[in-house]
Order: structure tokens, then sequence, then C-alpha cells
């Protein structure tokens, strides 16, 4: 826990509250449903949630804001972005039954009232968004291709709407296609742990 607060300080009481409960509570569900990775369940604020949380370092959403988090799994980075900004609405999309089971008791045990979870195809979900976010779903070009139509065409934020999507390792043939619409903020000028070496957020405008 110590980890998120070393990174967002200035968390409030209820915020500080939700994020101390969270790790218990993957864990308590990794038991029973393989989320993460058995190795991975001890490093769960850094590996998942404040992996997750690397998207808040490149965009700080105004209230009102709808995000869409497609392939979530457990997820991640819906929940603790919808943690930190309660004020931004969160739809969270799995094809995978039960990991959206335990996202909704996740998102209702914590009381996130800012979150809503589907067990649908993205191309299955109604509404338009202003960000989609993802996090090592598949190959960029086919999330992409998955979620331009959802991305809402009038802009709320400073930064245009578009895609967020978590990935570690080599990214030039990833962002190759988009040309100067995709850029790639590494998370290791954020946050100084080793997993974050090669890690980064790119984000691709509508």
């Amino acid at each position: 826990m110590q980890i998120i607060t070393k990174y967002f300080p200035k968390l409030n009481p209820d915020q500080l509250q939700k994020f101390e409960a969270l790790g218990p509570l993957y864990e308590e569900w990794n038991e029973k449903i393989n989320l993460v990775s058995r190795k991975d369940i001890e490093h769960i604020y850094e590996r998942h949630i404040l992996h997750s949380l690397g998207i808040a370092k490149i965009i700080r959403f105004v209230n009102g804001t709808a995000v869409m988090d497609v392939g979530t799994g457990g997820g991640f980075p819906g929940i603790p972005l919808a943690i930190l900004f309660p004020e931004t609405e969160f739809m969270l999309v799995d094809s995978i039954g039960k990991k959206i089971m335990v996202v909704k008791e996740i998102a209702k045990t914590l009381g996130l009232k800012n979150v809503k979870a589907s067990h649908n195809r993205v191309e299955d979900i109604n509404g338009n968004f202003d960000f989609v976010t993802g996090r090592a779903v598949t190959d960029l070009n086919s999330f992409y291709g998955w979620v331009r139509k959802k991305i809402k065409s009038q802009d709320i934020n400073g930064l245009p709407n578009g895609v967020l999507y978590l990935k570690g390792g080599e990214l030039d043939a990833d962002i190759a296609t988009f040309g100067n619409r995709a850029q790639v903020f590494p998370l290791s000028q954020y946050f100084e742990e080793d997993y974050f070496a090669t890690k980064a957020v790119i984000y691709i405008q509508k």
C-alpha cells in the first residue's frame, strides 16, 4: 500500500480506505479464481494497482468523463482508476463471465458507485466514451479496430479523446501504423521501481 501513497500522496481518507482494502480483496478472490498469476499476487500493489494508475500520470480525467476499460480481466486498470477518479464513469468489459463477476463483487464491496461491468464483447456495448483503456489485451492495431467507433468525437479533457493502453516491451511495431497520432509515455519517467523500466502508456488520439 505504501507504494501507492508514495506516488499519490494526496489521496483522501475514502480513497485510502479503498486502496487499503483492494489488495486483500484481490488476494482473497485470487484463491478462488485465477485473476493474476500466483507469483504476481504478492506484488499486487506494484504490478497491478500502481501499474494501472500509470494512466493517471498522463491525464487527470475531468468530472463527467466516460471511460470504457476493455478486456478488464480482474478489473485492471479500471478499478484502481475508478477509486482515484470518483466523478468519472467507468464501464468495465470482458468476454469472460467469471472475471466480470469478480469485478462486480469487488466494486460492490468497495462501494464504487461509478463502476459498471459487462460480460460482453466490446462490439456489443452500447454508447460512446471519451477514452478507452486496456492493458496488454491484444496487439494494438486489433484493439484500436475494436474500439475506434466507441470513442466520442467531442473532447472535454485537456487531452483529446482516444485510447490509453498499458503495455511493456518493444513498442515501435505497435505504434508504427498510427503515425503522429500515437504517443508513448514511459512509466519509468514516473515510477522508479525496476518493474516499470520497460512499461509504458501508449496514447492514440481518435
